[in-house]
């Protein structure tokens, strides 16, 4: 049995209480982790194009739809 099963397995388990307790927990840590890769991300250059996008959207230029700043931003 792999460690993500077990995990699983011992999540399915939980009281309702001690769920909901670490369903907190689990979000906290995403976010955590979330927060760590884009600071990694800025740090490294690989939001600029992003963020120059979004500054010549910002002075006036034509919207630039979500979806192609996105796809812009996974090429990178």
């Amino acid at each position: 049995m792999s460690k993500v099963q077990e995990l699983e397995a011992a999540v399915a388990d939980l009281p309702r209480e001690e769920f909901r307790d670490f369903a907190r927990w689990f979000d906290a840590e995403r976010n955590r982790i979330w927060d760590e890769q884009l600071e990694e991300d800025a740090q490294n250059g690989k939001l600029k194009k992003l963020f120059e996008k979004l500054q010549k959207e910002n002075q006036g230029q034509p919207e630039i739809p979500l979806d192609e700043v996105l796809n812009d931003a996974k090429l990178s």
